[in-house]
């Protein structure tokens, strides 16, 4: 059966993305969150009007992925360099404030679980709900891509 492991990261994310938006109440943008930068490293907020559930359905792969990941990986995994003009790039953290509201409607929408002394890992139905996107995903790309047929002969 394809998993995330198997489809193409932004193609699972923004559906993952359309699904959270249109399923889960819970998941919604708090009201700082359109003029806030996502890290230090960045110069200007995000365009994208959706990027709260981009973010959130992001967080759901690194979850199934990366196994049990606590807030310092992943504000590690969001980070980038931060331009000093004329002084050389260093690596920054992203902000932990977002990744850390966005777990928690996570948890309250009931797929994401924290593992004390570990971090967060998905449930039972945050891994089904990927795996289904993921499913769908590869069955849309069988049909633009024939040579994907004989990776999903035990699927059907």
């Amino acid at each position: 059966m394809p998993t995330p492991y198997s489809v193409p990261p932004q193609r699972l994310i923004n559906e993952v993305a359309k699904y959270l938006k249109e399923h889960y109440p819970q998941i919604k943008p708090p009201p700082w969150a359109f003029f806030v930068k996502t890290g230090p490293h960045k110069q200007r907020p995000p365009q994208d009007p959706d990027w709260w559930y981009v973010r959130c359905a992001s967080l759901l792969r690194k979850l199934y992925i990366y196994g049990p990941v606590g807030l310092s990986r992943l504000r590690t995994a969001y980070g980038g360099r931060e331009r000093r003009g004329v002084i050389r790039e260093h690596f920054r953290k992203s902000g932990g404030s977002i990744i850390r509201r966005a777990l928690q409607q996570l948890e309250i929408a009931g797929l994401v679980t924290r593992v004390e002394g570990k971090g967060r890992i998905l449930t039972s139905e945050g891994r089904a709900l990927l795996d289904r996107i993921s499913f769908r995903i590869f069955r849309e790309l069988q049909k633009s891509r024939p040579e994907l047929k004989k990776y999903l002969v035990l699927a059907k």
